[in-house]
């Protein structure tokens, strides 16, 4: 694998504190109990939404986000799907708090703010070590959805397109694509479930404090099966270099069949190479060189577990 090419900061265009509309300033400092004095932009990410830590005038810290409802569609969908998820999360889930929600022409979150850098890549043993006891704990306390919490599926969200047909299309020599599609379809049975699965588990949406790792950004969560999450954890961390075997035989993924984490590799392969290879959203500079990256990472690790040759990097021309 290359080195990740996602700069751990800047990888965002976001909007800043002074450039929100006054009326939302206003109502965010009221939330906040005292006016902003300071705003420290979080660029890591993809998505342009306002998203930073705000520095009261009595010292409090609060980190925010924002999107307009109408000029940030997407953006606004995903901070409403983490804002009702984090306020149906129980207390022991390994996660900042909601404060507050605003839900009108703009979207804004009012998020307990906490002390902690992002996991540094590469990655770690120590730091994904900590990243799976927090998701092991992720998994145990949200076996089923709260109440009132309404989420769409992990196999939904993937059963509505073929990533792999375009690949083949696109991609006519890369060798093996018809057993990985075969693959991929099969996985959709082996993900269902009912356990809230945040599925963007990577290293910046996670922050290490001296409690243990938060698990940050729940604008994706879904249903499905509870171990998805620390295999998608391991994605990262396997295309950094991590020997990850020792994390296969761990609490939440050693009794999951082999041939369901090929399954899995194989969906999430096609789903990160067919997004990858699409135009770059004005917004969003680095996301597709991420997805990329995070196709190669899927699939190298998957021609590796299956014996297939040869595994060669699938950006350019395949053979």
């Amino acid at each position: 694998m290359t080195t990740y090419p996602v700069p751990g900061d800047g990888s965002a265009i976001r909007l800043d504190w002074p450039f929100l509309p006054p009326r939302l300033r206003t109502f965010i400092e009221r939330k906040c109990g005292s006016p902003v004095v300071a705003s420290h932009s979080r660029d890591a990410g993809f998505t342009p939404g306002f998203a930073s830590v705000l520095v009261c005038e009595d010292g409090t810290r609060h980190f925010v986000k924002a999107a307009s409802a109408v000029a940030q569609r997407m953006s606004a969908s995903s901070y409403r799907t983490e804002g009702r998820t984090l306020a149906a999360l129980p207390r022991s889930v390994p996660a900042p708090r909601l404060q507050w929600m605003l839900d009108d022409d703009w979207v804004a979150l009012g998020i307990q703010y906490a002390e902690g850098p992002a996991p540094r890549r590469p990655w770690s043993p120590v730091d994904l070590s900590a990243t799976l006891d927090a998701l092991q704990a992720v998994a145990e306390d949200l076996s089923s959805a709260p109440a009132g919490l309404q989420l769409g599926s992990f196999a939904d969200d993937f059963a509505a397109s073929d990533h792999w047909a375009s690949l083949r299309a696109t991609r006519p020599r890369l060798a093996h694509a018809d057993e990985a599609s075969a693959l991929a379809a099969e996985a959709l049975e082996a993900v269902r479930g009912g356990a809230v699965v945040h599925t963007d588990v990577r290293d910046d949406n996670l922050l290490v404090t001296d409690a243990g790792v938060l698990v940050c950004d729940w604008g994706s969560a879904v249903l499905g099966a509870p171990w998805l999450d620390s295999l998608i954890a391991l994605i990262g961390p396997r295309g950094d270099g991590l020997d990850v075997q020792d994390a296969l035989r761990g609490p939440m993924l050693r009794d999951v069949p082999a041939e369901d984490v090929d399954r899995v590799l194989a969906l999430l392969a096609g789903y990160f190479l067919a997004q990858g290879a699409l135009p770059v959203p004005a917004g969003s500079p680095y996301l597709r060189l991420h997805q990329a990256w995070q196709g190669e990472a899927c699939w190298q690790w998957l021609c590796e577990r299956r014996e297939w040759s040869p595994t060669v990097t699938v950006r350019g021309a395949a053979t």
